[in-house]
């Protein structure tokens, strides 16, 4: 079985309220060497296609499609074999 992990985060370009929010809380806590937070999502897939060449299109077209937003999203993600 294949399975597709998946990051999704915001662009550089794009604000993360939520990124600096949890950065200023950190350093709140005396962790002052944090200079930058993104906040993202992270998704797992467990796909029924055998073909890691096949699974990798399958994936790019549902981050492009669904899983993550083009405009203002990037994202990034791997094909790993798994046990059943």
């Amino acid at each position: 079985m294949l399975e597709a992990q998946i990051h999704v985060t915001l662009k550089r370009s794009v604000l993360d309220p939520q990124g600096d929010t949890v950065r200023s809380g950190l350093a709140t806590l005396g962790f002052q060497g944090v200079t930058d937070c993104r906040i993202g999502k992270f998704m797992v897939l467990h796909l029924a296609e055998r073909d890691p060449v096949k699974a990798r299109a399958q994936v790019d077209e549902m981050c492009r499609k669904l899983l993550a937003n083009p405009v203002i999203e990037d994202y990034v993600f791997q094909i790993c074999e798994v046990g059943e």
